[in-house]
């Protein structure tokens, strides 16, 4: 049987732990916005000429520094080994950066930039808090590959390839009918092999922070969990408050819709008041090596830190891809699964614009990348792909990548993603 990919709901909260998205606009573009040639400068003569692609990121953000770069730096890494080793047909790939400020504005700026002034090829691994400018890169017909799903765009418009693939129209309506869907695989597998049935969600009064909080309990709860709510003051947080409850509770697993620095001190007052959980839940946007730093004050807390993602442990280096990444990162401060899917991004497009012999064009790159394909990138990504489907699957085979928190070891893999699956349910959001 093949194996599937999440279709994915915790990726998609990564935006929603940052606490700065909303939901994309769901409104339909008309068919004469995807016209147009879809070559643009693609369409240059091979031998010495570089192919140039973009990276626009969220370098400088209200979020705050490094939060995006992950993604960025990765690719980087893998195009600066790909030009060590003759390029692509003896051409060489020319990175054009830009960051867009977190905002809205700069985004379009930047997506301008490089699609009309710079004429990339395509964009890569693109992490943007806010990507106002996806209905024009889509209008643009320039492909867009291995993006992080921040917000809705990678499940709207056609020509955007997000990096865990996606099922939707992409007719420029978000998802089916302005619903997306993800799974209930993280749940399954804590219930499966970890005999969890109790799981607290904390989260903020915040509109964005509730409502992935909701979507959270409402997984738990179709896979059979007593579900325990627990909300804090986004401005005064009483984190102290939700630690001695969740204790009272005895809740077996914790999730959240918080962000980084409310997760640090949310496990410092677990620590404080004696929680004891199977697992502290968190996304492969947290799956980073500076664990130590960020919860430096809560060390029972930490080592029950897990991570789910779609992709592998970038810790795994038994796997020869991530051998690979790892030897030619071995110059970063710091290392993250963020860092790993950008490499594979930046992989993808390669093999897409290989695939186009001396006549890379964005109309070819884009002819590779939509199609109904599985793509692993070696074996670092659950395989992913691209189909339209009319209608929402009521239920999906996924299989996700586990690793949880050792002092002393780093992230430790749970078994082989490959062989982590479930079907599950998928549910709207």
């Amino acid at each position: 049987m093949r194996r599937r990919r999440p279709f994915r709901a915790a990726e998609a909260a990564a935006a929603v732990l940052l606490l700065a998205l909303s939901a994309a606009c769901g409104s339909r573009l008309p068919e004469s916005d995807f016209e147009g040639n879809g070559e643009g400068a693609a369409a240059t003569p091979s031998g010495s000429v570089p192919i140039r692609v973009g990276i626009i990121t969220s370098a400088t953000s209200p979020v705050g520094g490094d939060t995006f770069v992950g993604p960025r730096d990765g690719a980087k890494a893998w195009f600066d080994r790909l030009n060590a080793r003759g390029g692509i047909d003896g051409r060489r790939v020319e990175v054009r950066e830009c960051d867009d400020g977190g905002s809205g504005v700069g985004n379009n700026t930047c997506v301008h930039q490089l699609i009309e002034e710079d004429e990339v090829v395509a964009l890569v691994a693109t992490t943007a808090l806010d990507y106002a400018g996806a209905s024009r890169v889509s209008r643009a017909r320039v492909p867009d590959i291995g993006g992080q799903p921040i917000g809705a765009a990678y499940d709207t418009y056609p020509h955007l390839y997000g990096i865990y693939g996606s099922l939707a129209p992409r007719d420029g309506t978000k998802g089916w009918n302005g619903e997306q869907y993800g799974g209930t695989e993280v749940y399954r597998y804590f219930k499966r092999e970890h005999g969890a049935r109790t799981a607290a969600v904390v989260s903020y009064n915040q509109a964005a922070s509730a409502a992935y909080a909701r979507l959270v309990e409402r997984g738990l709860e179709a896979e059979g969990y007593e579900v325990v709510s627990e909300q804090v003051d986004f401005a005064l947080p009483n984190f102290r408050a939700v630690a001695a409850d969740l204790k009272e509770q005895g809740a077996d697993l914790v999730f959240d819709a918080i962000d980084s620095h409310g997760n640090a001190r949310l496990c410092e007052a677990m620590d404080d008041v004696g929680v004891r959980v199977t697992a502290k839940v968190t996304n492969v946007q947290n799956w980073s090596s500076t664990v130590p730093d960020d919860y430096k004050d809560s060390p029972r807390c930490r080592n029950a830190l897990w991570a789910t993602g779609s992709s592998r442990d970038y810790e795994d280096t038994d796997h020869e891809a991530v051998r690979e990444f790892r030897d030619a990162t071995k110059g970063l401060k710091t290392h993250s699964q963020w860092q790993l899917e950008g490499w594979a991004a930046a992989k993808w497009f390669t093999a897409a614009a290989e695939s186009c012999g001396d006549d890379v064009t964005r109309a070819c790159v884009d002819a590779y990348m939509n199609r109904s394909e599985d793509y692993t990138a070696d074996g670092l990504l659950v395989p992913v792909r691209f189909e339209r489907l009319a209608e929402p699957p009521a239920t999906r085979r996924t299989c996700l990548s586990v690793a949880r928190w050792q002092d002393g070891k780093g992230w430790v893999s749970q078994g082989d993603m490959d062989d982590t699956c479930f079907d599950v349910p998928q549910l709207p959001y």
